[in-house]
C-alpha cells in the first residue's frame, strides 16, 4: 500500500472536503480533495480484483477512514463521494455491468455499496469520463466551459465537458470517443468486438503496435528491427524512443497516428464546438518535453486546420494533458462537488 500523502497546515480548516476513488485493474487511487481542486491527503492500494468487489470497497471504505482520521476530520466531514470505475456500466442505477478489465465484478451495485460503507453520498461515473472532468476542472481545460479529452492508451477512451455537464448519455455509453468512426471502407480496421472503422482501431496503442508491425515487413532498414531481432517487443514506448533518433518508420508512424486523431477531433469539434480539445493518457510520445511530441501535436493541429470549419479550426485548443494519473481521482471529486452544488442540501 502507497503511503498517504498528506498537505494540510495543523488548525488549517479545509471545508468542504470531497473524496475522489479512481478504480483500476491493477491500483485503486483514493484522494481528498478540498474545493479548490487540491489534494488534501492521497493514497493507493491494490485492486486485487480476483477478490471481488465487494472486498475491494470495504479496503476503499477503510483506507479513506484512515485518511479522514490523519487530518483530523471524521467522515461527516466528508460532502460526497465520487466514484470513478471502467465500464461497462448502469451509472444511474449504480451497477457496474461487464467491466472487461474486472471480469470477477460483473453485475455489482458498487455505488450503493460504498455508500453503505461510509454512510456518506456517492456519485458514480465512468473512469475515463471522469478523468476527464478532472482536467476540466482543475488541468489544461480549465480556462473553458467546455472541453473534450481524448485518452490515448491500449485503446482510447475520454469525455466530454459542456458548462459542467458531464455527458454521459442515456444509456451510460456516452462520450465513448475511441469508438466514433473515421473509415468505413470494407477493409477498415477491427478493434477487438470486431467493429470496423472505430478511431481506436487507428490511433490507439494496440492500433500503433499492429500497424508498425504490417509496415516492418516492408521497411528492414528501421532501427525497429534491430530492437526486435534483440528479443523486445514491439511497444508505442519503442516507437516513439526511434523516432526520436531519427528513424522514419517510426516517426511515420507517430504522424499517422496524429493525423487519425486529427480526422476524428474535428467530428468532434463540429458536433460540440469545445473550447478545448486535450490529448491524454499514457501514449503522448514525450509531451511538450519532446521533439517527438511536439511533432505529434503540431501534426494533430495541422490535420485539423485542414478538414475543421475556419472559426473552430483556428480558436479551439488543442493540448496535452497535464494531471496524469490523477486526473482519474481528482476528477472523481470534482463530480462529487459538482452534484453537490447542483442539489445538496445547503
Amino acid at each position: 500500500m502507497a503511503e498517504a500523502v498528506v498537505h494540510v497546515e495543523p488548525g488549517k480548516e479545509v471545508h468542504p472536503l470531497y473524496c475522489g476513488v479512481d478504480v483500476g485493474g491493477t491500483n485503486i487511487k483514493i484522494g481528498l480533495v478540498d474545493d479548490l481542486g487540491q489534494t488534501v491527503a492521497y493514497r493507493s492500494i491494490k485492486t486485487h480484483q480476483e477478490r471481488g468487489p465487494a472486498d475491494a470497497m470495504a479496503r476503499v471504505s477503510k483506507v479513506t477512514g484512515e485518511m479522514i482520521a490523519s487530518i483530523g476530520y471524521t467522515v461527516e466531514d466528508i460532502a460526497a463521494i465520487g466514484l470513478a470505475s471502467p465500464g461497462t456500466m448502469d451509472i444511474q442505477r449504480g451497477m457496474l455491468l461487464e467491466p472487461h478489465n474486472l471480469p470477477q465484478w460483473y453485475h455489482f451495485p458498487i455505488q450503493k455499496c460504498l455508500a453503505d460503507l461510509l454512510g456518506r453520498r456517492v456519485v458514480f461515473a465512468n473512469d475515463a469520463n471522469a478523468a476527464a472532468f478532472g482536467e476540466y476542472w482543475v488541468g489544461s481545460g480549465k480556462q473553458f466551459r467546455s472541453s473534450i479529452l481524448l485518452t490515448i492508451g491500449t485503446g482510447v477512451g475520454g469525455g466530454i465537458i459542456i458548462d459542467d455537464l458531464l455527458i454521459e448519455g442515456e444509456h451510460s455509453h456516452g462520450s465513448e470517443l475511441g469508438h466514433i468512426i473515421i473509415d468505413f471502407g470494407e477493409d477498415a480496421r477491427e478493434i477487438p468486438t470486431g467493429q470496423k472503422g472505430h478511431l481506436e482501431a487507428y490511433a490507439s496503442g494496440t492500433a500503433i503496435i499492429k500497424r508498425t508491425l504490417e509496415a516492418l515487413a516492408e521497411s528492414p532498414d528501421s532501427s525497429l528491427q534491430a530492437r526486435i531481432l534483440n528479443g523486445e517487443e514491439v511497444s508505442p514506448l519503442m516507437v516513439s524512443e526511434e523516432a526520436a533518433k531519427g528513424d522514419k518508420l517510426a516517426l511515420h508512424i507517430v504522424l499517422e497516428t496524429a493525423r487519425y486523431l486529427g480526422i476524428g477531433i474535428v467530428s468532434l469539434m463540429h458536433t460540440i464546438d469545445p473550447g478545448a480539445v486535450i490529448l491524454g493518457g499514457a501514449i503522448n510520445f514525450g509531451g511538450h518535453n519532446s521533439p517527438v511530441g511536439r511533432a505529434f501535436l503540431q501534426r494533430v493541429k495541422d490535420e485539423i486546420k485542414i478538414r475543421a470549419f475556419p472559426v473552430p479550426a483556428e480558436n479551439t485548443v488543442i493540448d496535452f494533458a497535464i494531471l496524469g494519473g490523477a486526473a482519474g481521482y481528482l476528477g472523481a471529486a470534482g463530480t462529487a462537488r459538482n452534484a453537490c452544488q447542483r442539489d445538496c442540501p445547503k
